[in-house]
């Protein structure tokens, strides 16, 4: 620093050029020479503005994504001229019996138990289905595998209203509408299910399948004991997603069934409270009941969670 001085003093009187250099260099010296505490200091605060900006936009992004269902429950607890007033977010007196009217007043408890019903059996099938053909696909070798993916990924890009009318003939030749058979054979194919289950089936290493024929295991016994444990995560998000799907479906059922005592919560819902038009809607009720419906749904969400999210994002459980 000293030297650096000197040769200030020493060029000062030749031009402002080379006053200017000789100062140049010496803030490249002290550049150079920064205090290693001030630079983490200065990283520290920086990651810290990362953090509070990546939990600024979460924050944003929950309200907007919470904020329907606490509005659905508000809603339920006002009467229907205050649900009618959108000036006014929160009732002035909570309206509970709309709630117990539900459970009470209506058959709302039996189009929840017949979905659950419906749903349950639907998943498990589907689950059974979907493994043994994505099975087959992945590890038994055979002419046109390839072919028959094809074809089964084909079927996917049909829109669903365009098996309505086919699937409705056959079922009504095998005398199958108005009944639980009808709602669940129809739906004992999940195509999404068949891709996403093939995905982590190409995981699991070849040698372990082989090694487990080798000692003796069949194809089902490798399916059930070998391949299905390790890729339990993406099994609990397909029968998640298919369960939801399932839970809520409303225009299929709509179309082969009429039967009240088998309505299924979106069919129910709507018939039971919505069937006299926007003017003659209970919409306190309807808020009430649509709290009541999703309450399954979030309770296995709560407890499937941390498998669902490994399943979305790729996680199979398969180690390398």
């Amino acid at each position: 620093m000293q030297q650096n001085i000197v040769n200030e003093s020493k060029y000062t009187g030749f031009g402002t050029k080379k006053t200017f250099s000789s100062i140049t260099k010496i803030d490249k010296d002290s550049i150079s020479e920064r205090n290693p505490a001030l630079e983490k200091s200065i990283e520290v605060f920086r990651n810290i503005g990362k953090t509070f900006g990546k939990m600024f936009i979460l924050v944003i992004a929950g309200i907007f994504t919470v904020f329907p269902f606490i509005w659905m429950i508000l809603s339920a607890l006002k009467t229907k001229a205050e649900v009618m007033d959108v000036s006014k977010l929160f009732p002035a007196n909570a309206q509970w019996g709309n709630f117990m009217s539900i459970f009470t007043a209506s058959p709302m408890l039996k189009y929840i138990g017949n979905s659950l019903f419906v749903s349950v059996v639907v998943v498990a099938i589907q689950i059974i289905t979907g493994a043994m053909l994505a099975y087959a696909m992945v590890f038994m070798r055979f002419r046109g595998r390839k072919i028959l993916f094809a074809i089964v990924m084909g079927t996917y890009m049909l829109p669903a209203a365009a098996t309505y009318i086919p699937s409705y003939i056959i079922l009504a030749k095998l005398g199958l509408l108005n009944s639980y058979t009808g709602l669940i054979i129809s739906d004992t194919i999940n195509i999404f299910g068949i891709f996403l289950l093939r995905q982590a089936f190409m995981q699991v290493p070849t040698p372990l399948i082989e090694a487990a024929k080798m000692d003796g295991a069949g194809n089902m016994k490798v399916l059930w004991k070998v391949v299905m444990p390790m890729t339990k995560s993406s099994f609990i998000t397909f029968g998640l997603m298919s369960f939801i799907t399932m839970y809520n479906s409303y225009m299929w059922p709509s179309l082969i069934t009429n039967d009240k005592n088998i309505s299924l919560v979106s069919q129910g819902l709507r018939s039971f409270f919505i069937e006299g038009g926007a003017y003659g809607t209970e919409w306190p009720k309807v808020m009430a009941a649509s709290a009541v419906i999703v309450v399954p749904l979030l309770v296995m969400f709560a407890f499937t969670q941390k498998w669902f999210i490994n399943g979305i994002g790729g996680d199979t459980g398969v180690k390398g």
